[in-house]
């Protein structure tokens, strides 16, 4: 009975059988993207000659290329041209590791790495997928893992692309992102199904133009604000471009019919205390992950630093993966036996106890694997809870859009902690000096302890019950879709299935 399910047809007459791993390595594609960051900047530093505040920018743009094409991605997979647009997003990903490979310099670098952004709008659509495409009993888990999948494989990338730079050189790394990348283009290509059957999406370009200017102008001023004054001209325009644009872009977004993010959905509490833990945990997570891989490469006697190779520093976070992993898996359990309200509070908690632990206790390699896998098991654990919160909270029409959102958040958090970070090092770096203090990982690191503090106190204030939304919403969905299915007999129910699916 189980076996004529999990082999239903997708719309192309093809087995969802090779659709989980399709989606599920698709995800690990976006994991080594971000792997191409963050452990290489002190490398990319010394190849191109330029400081290590420039270079975090290598790792920066990917981000904030991500926050922008993710809503755009979303809105334009809604439609029927979901497929294309998946295909056209792993194109742009293998185009900018071939691009960021070739040995040209550090502009033609961050040129790559800006297009290897459009990989991270492949999450929300890779779940969308499995929502549609996948029986129920099979929709739920691979969403709840695909969630968690880019946040688990950080740690596996670093140590994979790390161990590539260290013995093969900066450039053979991004080769290894471009072959990665076309083999999830081929296979994508083959196995994921078309969505013609859904109905046209417009992209709504005045709010791609407004969200996209107000970021990068936010990003650019916490990046640059240490080296131009934070109170210069320049710092003053910036910051001014991001409220303004930012202000604008909310005002258009409540207004419009077809928006590129539905900003009304923040009136679901569930989605607000979703999107503002997203944030602060984003924020948090990549300030502390930026932190520790610069900290185990700096020098032995520079501001405590450990010494150690690229290898070395991914290996530092095979840990956070492993916690995060763990986390993808003990988190259902939890909820279903009714604990999920306090899962975000009691994580936020582990994760400000693991970041302190940094800031106070960062002598050797092994005090550092404790930070990382006790941060990694906190952060999977609050990226586990997000997508049922959303799902309890809206009707099923409105959950992609909610999912989008929420994924813009991450990777606003994402890019902002990495150039916060940065920010703050260069703060302490004296002039003539490449290191930064011993002070300025402290000051950083407590700075993510207020950061988690914060979501700690979103957890708690947030969540509370909300009016039952109009509609089905998708977990509602999905069960009653399961019970109707276990309700026919094996045949009826393959055929019923496929005949609602598109010819």
């Amino acid at each position: 009975m189980t076996a004529v399910r999990e082999e239903l047809p997708t719309s192309q007459g093809r087995s969802t059988r090779g659709l989980v791993p399709t989606l599920i390595f698709m995800g690990i594609v976006v994991a080594v993207v971000s792997s191409l960051g963050a452990p290489l900047i002190p490398k990319i530093a010394t190849a191109d000659g330029v400081s290590v505040t420039d270079a975090q920018w290598a790792l920066t743009i990917t981000l904030l290329v991500g926050a922008v094409a993710t809503p755009i991605m979303g809105r334009l997979g809604d439609g029927p041209a979901r497929r294309t647009v998946m295909l056209a997003g792993l194109v742009l990903v293998t185009a900018g590791s071939a691009l960021a490979a070739l040995p040209t310099g550090f502009a033609t670098l961050l040129v790559g790495r800006g297009l290897q952004g459009a990989g991270l709008g492949l999450t929300p659509l890779t779940i969308a997928t499995a929502r549609d495409s996948l029986p129920p009993h099979r929709a739920r888990p691979t969403m709840a893992m695909l969630s968690i999948t880019t946040v688990a494989g950080v740690g596996l990338g670093y140590p994979v692309t790390g161990l590539i730079a260290e013995y093969g050189g900066l450039h053979l790394a991004y080769w290894f992102g471009a072959l990665v990348s076309l083999v999830a283009l081929l296979t994508a290509g083959w196995i994921v199904p078309s969505s013609c059957h859904l109905p046209r999406a417009r992209l709504d370009v005045p709010g791609a133009v407004l969200l996209g200017a107000g970021l990068a102008a936010l990003i650019l001023w916490i990046s640059e604000g240490d080296a131009w004054g934070w109170f210069s001209p320049r710092s003053v325009v910036a910051i001014v471009v991001a409220v303004v644009a930012t202000a604008a872009w909310a005002g258009y977004e409540v207004r419009h019919q077809r928006p590129l993010v539905d900003l009304r959905l923040l009136r679901h509490r569930g989605v607000l205390a979703a999107d503002v833990t997203a944030v602060l945990a984003g924020l948090g997570m990549y300030l502390l992950i930026s932190l520790v891989v610069q900290f185990v490469q700096t020098p032995v006697g520079t501001a405590g630093g450990l010494g150690g190779s690229v290898v070395v520093a991914g290996l530092v976070l095979l840990p956070f993966s492993a916690g995060s992993f763990a986390a993808s898996r003990i988190t259902p359990a939890l909820v279903s036996r009714g604990g999920g309200r306090l899962l975000i509070p009691a994580a936020s908690a582990l994760a400000l106890a693991g970041t302190m632990l940094f800031g106070l206790l960062r002598h050797n390699i092994g005090e550092l694997v404790v930070v990382m896998a006790v941060v990694g098991l906190a952060v999977g654990t609050v990226f586990a809870v997000m997508p049922g919160m959303i799902t309890r909270a809206v009707p099923a029409q409105e959950t992609g859009s909610a999912m989008s959102f929420n994924q813009v958040l991450r990777y606003v958090g994402y890019s902002t902690g990495s150039a916060l970070s940065a920010a703050m090092l260069a703060a302490h770096t004296a002039d003539g000096h490449r290191y930064p203090s011993a002070s300025g990982y402290t000051v950083a690191a407590f700075l993510g302890v207020a950061l988690w503090l914060m979501s700690l106190a979103a957890g708690v204030l947030l969540p509370t019950r909300h009016r039952q939304p109009a509609g089905q919403t998708v977990d509602e969905q999905l069960l009653a879709d399961e019970r109707i299915a276990d309700a026919l007999p094996d045949d009826e129910r393959n055929a019923d299935r496929t005949a609602a699916l598109p010819r």
